[in-house]
């Protein structure tokens, strides 16, 4: 299995805390956020991690390297100043050839505990489009999707009728794409944001839904950071 990790952003809600750090190496319980989130994908089976780098790129190469010290192999797909957005970053390394068939899309600052193995095979081995989704009910954050029979049949962000719309669940932060809906969607050089096209593919029919039980973590702010702070704390690690 292989994953693209999306560590290019701005980070700006960040800059209090960490102003010359990229999210994914913001430290994290004595660590560099990446290796809780590398040690995680190693344990899980992904063997190829494709970086998708930009802002502060260069800090995310010399820590992360070739990933051999997490038994992986890891690559990078540089955007540079372009600011491609996600779906364009994404396709940027399909472009590239730095990934073949169907791969996991994991943001830089998630902290998952979800069965990689589980989500895989529910994509059909990465043959269809899935986005893995959590019962949110408004608690974390605003819920944006959905689901009915296994399928993302709306996928929003922005909705301020959520409720009434029956979107109770809200995007968990790790999608699997392919090549070819990537080409068949996405523009080369032309910035795009992965929330159009999951919005695209979820009212076309085309976007399958994984529901994990397991509340998520991020540190793309500084309350997110304490929360995950308090949990790896009370779990021990």
């Amino acid at each position: 299995m292989q994953c693209l990790i999306l560590a290019g952003g701005l980070g700006t809600r960040m800059q209090s805390v960490a102003p010359d750090l990229p999210k994914t190496l913001v430290p994290v319980a004595g660590r560099p956020f990446a290796d809780h989130q590398l040690s995680w994908l190693r344990a899980e089976g992904v063997r190829r991690v494709i970086y998708a780098i930009g802002h502060h790129g260069e800090a995310v190469r010399a820590y992360a390297g070739d990933g051999r010290q997490w038994g992986l192999e890891i690559a990078y797909s540089d955007e540079g100043d372009a600011r491609l957005g996600t779906a364009g970053a994404v396709h940027l390394a399909v472009h590239e050839g730095l990934l073949d068939g169907g791969f996991f899309v994991l943001y830089g600052d998630s902290y998952l505990r979800v069965d990689l193995s589980d989500v895989w095979a529910a994509s059909g081995a990465g043959a269809w489009p899935l986005m893995t989704v959590f019962r949110n009910q408004g608690r974390w954050d605003s819920s944006n999707a959905k689901i009915t029979d296994g399928m993302v049949i709306l996928y929003e962000k922005g909705r301020v009728d959520t409720q009434a719309l029956g979107m109770d669940h809200i995007d968990y932060g790790l999608s699997v794409l392919n090549r070819n809906v990537i080409g068949d969607n996405i523009g080369s050089g032309e910035p795009a944001d992965l929330a159009h096209l999951f919005h695209r593919l979820s009212v076309d029919g085309q976007l399958r839904a994984f529901e994990a039980t397991q509340r998520f973590y991020e540190i793309g702010s500084p309350q997110g950071l304490a929360d995950l702070e308090a949990h790896l704390s009370a779990a021990g690690s």
